[in-house]
């Protein structure tokens, strides 16, 4: 799988438990809802995780004229993990917990929008398919390798 579609399948991922939790935040239970959102902690922990490390780097290189997006989607990355690492802490039943939740989906998609429509066709261009498949590949195995904690993203010391 090239890095591309590997990291648009995350987004995929993602969004389908934002969309889980924006259907039933007014009426899941408080443990239901910390399933959900410890499950978008761990998917987002981890996906920025290898583009920092791994895809912001070389998209970078591959394609320099980049460089103002990466060092953007690293800023919104560290909005994330602040927002992330309030929600691990936060209990569901705090009524500040649904907003916190819709503020971090809100941003997410603005992040994702902006990577697949504006950023990843140009990067796709300027990689080509062999770099993007090992890209793919090294993604794949770091994910092992991603923090739990949203805190020790690079991003969020950024």
């Amino acid at each position: 799988m090239d890095a591309i579609v590997l990291l648009k399948e995350d987004h995929k991922t993602v969004n389908g438990l934002f969309k889980q939790f924006e259907k039933g935040k007014e009426t899941l239970p408080a443990s239901q809802k910390r399933t959900l959102v410890d499950r978008m902690i761990k998917e987002l922990t981890t996906h920025a995780f290898i583009e920092e490390t791994i895809f912001y780097p070389a998209a970078r290189e591959a394609v320099p004229e980049t460089q103002e997006h990466v060092l953007e989607s690293v800023e919104e990355h560290h909005v994330v993990a602040w927002l992330l690492s309030e929600l691990r802490r936060l209990d569901p039943g705090e009524e500040t917990f649904n907003a916190k939740v819709t503020v971090l989906i809100e941003n997410v998609r603005h992040h994702v929008e902006e990577e697949e429509k504006d950023w990843f066709p140009e990067v796709r261009k300027g990689m080509g398919r062999n770099r993007l498949a090992e890209l793919g590949a090294q993604l794949m195995a770091a994910k092992a390798n991603a923090p739990s904690d949203p805190m020790r993203l690079a991003s969020a010391k950024a």
